[in-house]
């Protein structure tokens, strides 16, 4: 496990996780071991000066911080050996709880600059993961300005060679392409350290710019021992720049997690004497059972960190008339169909997507008043409402709150400093301003479209889309760029906060441009997670299948958009993919045949059968994590006994598939298909670990089965 070897340290823990924090003789101080149960550390709490000392000396600090004048104490790109990191001391710890919470905080201070540190681990009994947070205060005489502070950092026990590497791409339409690799051959070569006596440069920095903090590469990754199927995955919760980077020191590896920096998003804090700074919160799971348990412990601390809310348990399913649908162009005419259409198959909240406020027939770079339309709504928009209403169903509205279009009313209403600048120009992004949410003004404006929406339109859902990226940021009331992004991104993060605090039932859908900006930040507050903007329902499953790695199922919100001209199975394929998560209809249910419309309603019952069980659920890949083209699919979600199974299959030139599925034992099953049931059945074997499943060649077809264990007969062995 991450470990080091010290005389004293402190020990803290649960029944499900182990912290041991050394102290070494000159008092710096470095992650022993943070591991899933065993007997690593002592989980009373105590300081244990007995904790073993029989690993490697893994000397990486606990805390990494970058300040100018004083910089690395060895040349690099890297958050390793940082000289301010380097000189830093114990200087005590506490515990609390905070709730449910269990805390740990362990102090550090530097002698020379008198910056003190405090890092914070937060977790809850029984799970196998905790949140980390570091903060710095400058309890010095002169001001200091940062370029770097790690959220949390730590050395590994593991041989770099026995070590793969998760991470994952992700972009537009692409979202969630993860990979498995082994660190050593993909990242990092052997360079014999041991021969130079020095610590390597190079590192693995997988690193995100921007306000898409999802946009390009993921803030979740992970390190899987072969040898001994330990595992750590972790996530970077902030909705802004990140970077997180593996490398190799002569004495191991080490993992350092950090939200934005100087070198990669320009950005500087300055911190007077007296004044503090926290990083952005990270969350690390650990398990000794390879990613499976993992991605288990780490679901289950998302669930932990999530805003309680009343949509956790109800789970209404969704109907959104843009995908494959009206496309942004919503009138009186088109939409009442719809909403009959979608009250019949079951649906629940009807959101009415882009161009309800248009007038026009461009409304892109109009946008910020967020006034219905006259001439779309003849009646009013309220005659709209007013039928989703009356067919029991809540009614939504797209929103795209922190832009301002360069033709808005708004752009002009709104002063100078309620924007996003550089060099004392707002920034343009694709005929856009974007609102600096530290302003007042620009809170208050979005805070006056919200309470007037959710009160004279009873409006109870939002989705709210985000389409451009600022980049670096604002240099305005700011000591850089980055410095004024990151707080702009607390300010946003408080501002939902503002508006669930008074409107606690409303429900917050997230998108940018589907899933450019899914992180633990926005998710901890938001209900639910637009996956993807990905038309093509056979390029969808991967993108689904993998979304629980980043997205708690019942936040997973993968589009299900059958339409008429499809063939049935092509219908039971696009609704298999909206299943096993949030289901997320569109499509033009309105012009289906009765026989149609029976097929997603009978879709629509049973995601409502299953809904609860997939809110206590975790993620399982028979088939590993997805490949983009991989012509067989899978992901399983596993909620006490039973297990739901998904199985996709694109245009393969194999009929059968076998999915290992070793956590049911080797019992009897029963084996459900719970959708489509009105279609030909797919052949299936069951060897007591393995399910071969055979199919009909086809372009696209899939399944969705429950499965239970029989128990066997009393006194029988097997």
């Amino acid at each position: 496990m991450i470990s080091i070897e010290s005389s004293t340290g402190v020990a803290w823990g649960h029944s499900a996780l182990e912290l041991v924090v050394d102290v070494a003789p000159d008092g710096s101080v470095a992650v022993r071991s943070l591991s899933a149960g065993g007997d690593a550390a002592d989980s009373t709490g105590r300081s244990s000066a007995n904790a073993p000392t029989d690993h490697p000396l893994i000397a990486q600090p606990l805390v990494e911080v970058l300040v100018a004048g004083h910089g690395r104490a060895r040349v690099s790109h890297r958050f390793s050996e940082t000289a301010v990191g380097r000189r830093l001391v114990y200087a005590g710890s506490a515990r609390r709880t905070d709730g449910k919470w269990s805390e740990l905080h362990v102090d550090l201070r530097d002698e020379q600059t008198g910056l003190a540190a405090r890092t914070t681990f937060r977790s809850v009994d029984g799970v196998a993961a905790c949140q980390i947070t570091t903060t710095v205060t400058n309890r010095g005489p002169e001001s200091l300005t940062l370029l770097g502070l790690t959220s949390f950092a730590a050395g590994f026990k593991a041989k770099i060679e026995d070590l793969d590497v998760l991470r994952a791409d992700s972009e537009w339409l692409g979202e969630g392409r993860w990979t498995r690799r082994p660190l050593r051959e993909n990242a990092l070569p052997d360079l014999n350290l041991e021969l130079h006596g020095q610590d390597g440069r190079g590192s693995l920095k997988v690193v995100s710019t921007g306000t898409w903090s999802t946009g390009t590469v993921l803030p979740t990754g992970g390190l899987v021992d072969r040898r001994t199927n330990q595992a750590w995955l972790w996530q970077i919760e902030h909705n802004g720049p990140w970077r997180w980077e593996v490398a190799e020191r002569m004495d191991g590896a080490y993992l350092a997690l950090l939200g934005p920096t100087d070198i990669d998003h320009q950005w500087q804090h300055r911190l007077l004497p007296g004044e503090s700074f926290t990083s952005v919160p990270v969350s690390v799971a650990v398990s000794q059972s390879g990613v499976d348990g993992a991605i288990a412990a780490l679901t289950k601390h998302r669930r932990e960190i999530v805003r309680p809310h009343r949509d956790r348990a109800a789970l209404p399913v969704v109907f959104n008339d843009y995908m494959n649908t009206i496309m942004g162009d919503p009138t009186t005419q088109k939409l009442l169909p719809l909403v009959d259409a979608a009250a019949a198959a079951g649906a629940e909240v009807f959101c009415i997507d882009a161009g309800w406020y248009d007038n026009g027939s461009s409304w892109w770079d109009g946008v910020g008043e967020w006034q219905p339309s006259d001439t779309r709504f003849p009646g009013g928009i309220e005659e709209v409402i007013a039928h989703i209403r009356d067919l029991g169903m809540v009614p939504g509205l797209w929103l795209e709150p922190e832009v301002i279009g360069v033709r808005s009313p708004m752009a002009e209403r709104l002063p100078e400093a309620a924007f996003l600048q550089r060099g004392g120009v707002r920034l343009v992004e694709h005929g856009r301003y974007h609102l600096d949410l530290r302003h007042p003004r620009a809170a208050k404006h979005l805070d006056d479209v919200v309470d007037r929406l959710v009160e004279e339109l009873n409006i109870g859902y939002f989705k709210l889309d985000y389409n451009i990226d600022a980049g670096a940021g604002t240099d305005l009331a700011s000591d850089s760029p980055g410095a004024g992004l990151l707080a702009a991104n607390r300010a946003h993060l408080a501002w939902l906060d503002g508006v669930l605090d008074r409107h606690p039932g409303l429900i917050l859908e997230n998108c940018a441009s589907g899933a450019m900006r899914m992180d633990y930040a926005m998710m901890a507050r938001m209900q639910l997670q637009s996956t993807s903007d990905q038309q093509d329902p056979l390029r969808y499953p991967p993108i689904a299948v993998a979304a629980p790695m980043s997205l708690l199922p019942e936040q997973s919100a993968s589009w299900a958009y059958p339409q008429p001209d499809m063939s049935d199975e092509d219908i039971a394929f696009t609704l298999c993919t909206g299943m096993l998560g949030r289901l997320y209809l569109s499509g033009r249910l309105d012009l289906m045949t009765a026989a149609q419309l029976e097929s997603v309603r009978a879709a629509v019952r049973v995601h409502q059968k299953i809904r609860a069980d997939l809110a206590t659920s975790v993620p399982l890949w028979p088939l590993g994590l997805p490949a983009w083209d991989d012509s067989w699919l899978s992901l399983a979600l596993t909620s006490g006994d039973v297990t739901y199974l998904a199985v996709w299959q694109r245009d393969s030139d194999q009929e059968s598939v076998t999915l290992p599925l070793p956590h049911l034992g080797k019992s009897d099953i029963d084996l459900e298909v719970l959708h489509p049931r009105d279609l030909p059945e797919w052949t299936s074997t069951w060897d007591g670990q393995n399910l071969t499943l055979t199919a009909r060649r086809l372009p696209a077809s899939a399944r969705l089965y429950r499965i239970t264990t029989i128990p066997s007969p009393e006194g029988s062995t097997r």
